[in-house]
């Protein structure tokens, strides 16, 4: 069973950044998706960004042009970097991972256990 270990997460002014990393405890060159997604309070989850083995991003509207995801499959470990973040980015951030060509929650084998954002004015 492959382990998800976030990190990074804290509090940072608006338009701040912060640079998330996601652990995995084995390789995840089996994994064909690795993704961030986030909750806010009282919101539902939703994908933030992601990336294929091959290298193709996929990232939400919301946070294009300021969030990039990264994979490092040799360090078995993912990254968000998240700049120009704004208060509406405050949520926990969850790393995950899907064997299968999906970015649907469901369609997502492993989960971390999550980090917490804060964006403060």
């Amino acid at each position: 069973q492959v382990q998800l270990v976030e990190s990074g997460g804290g509090l940072v002014q608006a338009g701040g950044s912060l640079r998330l990393s996601c652990a995995a405890s084995g390789s995840i060159d089996n994994f064909y998706v690795m993704a961030w997604f986030r909750q806010a309070p009282g919101k539902q989850r939703e994908l933030v960004a992601g990336m294929t083995s091959g290298g193709r991003p996929n990232n939400a509207d919301s946070v294009k042009g300021r969030f990039t995801i990264s994979r490092d499959n040799a360090k078995n470990t993912v990254y968000l970097q998240m700049n120009s973040l704004k208060l509406e980015d405050t949520a926990v951030y969850y790393c995950a991972a899907s064997r299968r060509s999906t970015w649907s929650i469901s369609g997502m084998d492993h989960w971390g256990k999550g980090t917490l954002v804060t964006v403060s004015s």
